[in-house]
């Protein structure tokens, strides 16, 4: 089968965000009225970062031509390969890979990264193979942020409750089937550095058929350190404390007294090692060192005490970040903080090359955050036209692609082709109740395609 690329044009399709026309987008449209030349402005990769740039830059120069490219088969990146089927309305994105543990034993079968396993549960064709086993009774997520808790979820929440999502049929037949019953969730700090967020703990609060287990005594004085923190962290907290300070009601307490799953918050502790099963062939514990904070608030900087504890389980899923990797030798990036070097989105010592999202600024923040990062990248990149600081000339755009692929025997996706693709999956999808059925085999969607 001959290789392919994904190429789309069109922007209809990305729904926008519609804002009122300020001076500086009138200023923009008006000197770019006068000008004949059509800039050729091509954006690689089509998650939020790629698809706000381009929004940007066709809302501010009315005759710019955008092309995107994608190396999957089908758009939109992590907003359709995003964190959980259960969250449609926030799906989530990312960087390229994620970090490792660089722990002894972290090689060992039942030991996944929660990038992989979000990918395997959404359809992410090069995750589709990676069937986790769940034949076991506890698993162990080493992060505390917001994809720690969509995985633990997952792991959780009653099979009947994801038939109507967007989840693989594999996944959901594999959950079907679990075994796990406990999820711990591990951070190497306390309760006040928590990276996930208010809706995501109510949730798992809340989550039917569970129940949750918090250790009080990680709690101690915490009523009086939130006192001068910002609102949106202190309710957090507050949401902290109640859950594991207080008694809860009469229905609350038969609701957890007839749970058959547990979730739990493991503070001060950090990975030091998977324990292996007696035959060395599988993950079956891990080794968490005890660690006590140094400093104050959310920049507290955990340190070993030389102490240790032993925590068995049979599924580690690493859940500490995801990084981004370089693209090309001809393009700079720094390993060390997995982005591109750039001032503003520019990228540099490369004129006319530009950056935006996690690859610009590192994987913090949400979709919003994307958004306004991306808007300010296309605004710088708009500026420099103006200023005429890119390199000049005609500039052939997508025909010289063109001309490449068709020489490397390349047959590109289509926007068009997508629509054919989006189209069997709603269709597959209607029988089951759900709203797709995601198509993961990239032969069939070239089978499907006629390619």
């Amino acid at each position: 089968m001959a290789p392919r690329c994904w190429r789309w044009w069109p922007w209809s399709a990305w729904p926008r965000t519609r804002l009122p026309p300020s001076e500086s987008t009138q200023s923009f449209r008006q000197q770019f009225s006068t000008q004949e030349q059509t800039p050729q402005i091509c954006v690689v990769g089509s998650g939020p970062a790629g698809f706000y740039t381009a929004q940007h830059l066709l809302k501010h120069h009315p005759r710019a031509h955008v092309d995107i490219y994608e190396k999957q088969l089908v758009p939109f990146g992590l907003v359709r390969f995003g964190v959980a089927p259960d969250h449609p309305e926030v799906k989530s994105y990312g960087a390229e890979d994620h970090r490792g543990l660089e722990i002894p034993g972290e090689e060992l079968p039942g030991v996944l990264s929660a990038r992989a396993f979000v990918g395997w549960y959404n359809g992410l064709p090069e995750n589709r193979k990676l069937a986790p086993d769940l034949s076991c009774d506890t698993a162990v997520v080493l992060g505390q942020g917001n994809v720690a808790l969509d995985v633990a979820r997952i792991l959780l929440t009653p099979p009947e409750y994801l038939e109507k999502t967007d989840i693989t049929a594999a996944a959901l037949g594999a959950l079907r089937q679990s075994q796990v019953k406990t999820v711990w969730i591990v951070g190497r700090r306390g309760p006040l550095q928590v990276a996930f967020t208010i809706k995501e703990l109510r949730e798992m609060i809340q989550l039917p058929g569970t129940r949750p287990i918090l250790d009080p005594a990680d709690f101690l004085g915490l009523q009086d350190r939130i006192k001068e923190v910002p609102r949106p962290r202190k309710r957090l907290m507050e949401l902290l404390l109640r859950a594991a300070m207080e008694k809860p009601g009469v229905a609350e307490a038969a609701r957890r007294a007839s749970a058959s799953r547990a979730w739990g918050l493991r503070f001060f502790r950090s990975p030091q090692q998977v324990l292996p099963s007696p035959d060395g062939r599988r993950a079956a514990g891990i080794r968490l060192a005890v660690t006590r904070l140094e400093g104050v608030g959310e920049a507290a900087r955990a340190v070993p005490t030389g102490d240790v504890e032993d925590l068995p389980c049979g599924l580690v899923l690493s859940s500490i970040g995801y990084k981004s990797c370089p693209i090309d030798p001809s393009v700079p990036f720094d390993p060390k903080l997995g982005v591109i070097p750039n001032v503003e989105g520019r990228v540099v010592d490369v004129p006319g090359l530009y950056c935006s999202g996690w690859v610009k600024r590192g994987p913090t923040g949400v979709i919003t955050t994307t958004m306004t990062d991306s808007f300010a990248t296309g605004h710088i990149l708009l500026q420099d036209l103006i200023a005429g600081l890119l390199p000049s000339g005609p500039r052939p755009g997508y025909a010289a692609i063109k001309a490449l692929l068709g020489s490397r025997g390349v047959w590109p996706v289509s926007f068009s082709d997508w629509e054919k693709l989006d189209a069997e999956e709603v269709s597959r999808g209607q029988g089951a109740g759900k709203p797709r059925e995601k198509l993961l085999d990239p032969q069939e969607m070239l089978w499907l395609l006629g390619h």
